[in-house]
């Protein structure tokens, strides 16, 4: 990669090596999740200094459902827009599953997706509404280490559970097993650890006394905010497909009163066409 696409790769490993330490900060870090150039301009504008990706968002503006449906490669060169879009502002790709049948696969789609810029991935623990196999899930997450390895740049590896998130197994059972796998995801490479859809504060505040490493929670409406979190010891917020949704149904509003009364008036706005342009005639 060149200065042109965004990050050169001389800074895209300082950048990668400065994102673990900001897992390891005091302060909790919020990460907004964007979809496209558009949004991930609109955030690093507002003052964000890091960026996730989220694999549904991307995957409805590229026009298909979520689940590694969309086509890989439409997926990492919508990942190139939105690190250039970011103008220097690090992104980390939410990569579902890695793409991928076998360890190999995810491996190759990991060096291909650390060659569009990014610094960290998401890698989940689920496929179609199945939780893989504890062998499977740890060889994907080395595979992913030994590729950004080879790559020369030491991303963050954020492995997602989703124990509670599919509801795998019996209720009383989720919170150890999600740990167990959570601390073999650790060892097998990962940098933090997602326990998606683990929603109760009292169980978000033992879950990282117990894993005493770096923990990524959802922020969901009715949550604690992020002061809250950074209180429990969480190192990292996202807020997954939700600022995508709130889009969708803005413009879903929009729609339905202009096809419904043929009003202009919703088109009124304080953001005009020369604000846009400014916003990305700016660094961001």
């Amino acid at each position: 990669m060149d200065s042109s696409d965004g990050m050169d790769r001389a800074r895209q490993v300082e950048v990668a090596k400065s994102f673990l330490a900001r897992h390891h900060a005091p302060s909790v870090l919020l990460l907004p999740n964007v979809w496209d150039a558009m949004s991930a301009r609109i955030f690093a504008a507002a003052g964000f200094d890091h960026l996730a990706t989220t694999s549904a968002g991307v995957a409805w503006a590229l026009g298909y459902p979520d689940g590694e449906i969309a086509p890989w490669g439409e997926v990492v060169a919508a990942t190139a827009r939105i690190v250039r879009a970011a103008a220097g502002v690090p992104v980390t790709a939410d990569i579902e599953g890695g793409y991928g049948q076998t360890p190999e696969a995810v491996g190759n789609h990991v060096a291909e997706i650390i060659r569009a810029g990014v610094v960290g991935i998401n890698l989940e623990d689920s496929h179609e509404g199945s939780i893989r196999s504890f062998e499977d899930a740890t060889a994907r997450l080395q595979a992913a280490r030994e590729a950004a390895h080879k790559e020369g740049v030491p991303i963050v590896i954020n492995a997602r559970c989703d124990i509670f998130h599919r509801q795998h197994g019996e209720e009383s059972a989720r919170f150890d097993a999600t740990v167990t796998r959570c601390k073999a995801y650790l060892a097998a490479g990962a940098d933090c650890v997602y326990p998606f859809g683990l929603r109760d504060p009292d169980l978000i505040a033992a879950f990282v006394k117990a894993i005493a490493a770096p923990v990524n929670v959802t922020g969901r409406p009715g949550l604690p905010d992020a002061a809250a979190f950074e209180r429990m010891g969480v190192a990292r917020i996202t807020i997954a497909s939700a600022p995508t949704l709130v889009t969708m149904d803005a413009i879903g509003k929009l729609a339905a009163d202009l096809h419904s009364t043929g009003s202009f008036d919703r088109l009124s706005s304080p953001f005009h066409h020369p604000d846009a342009q400014k916003l990305f005639q700016s660094k961001g």
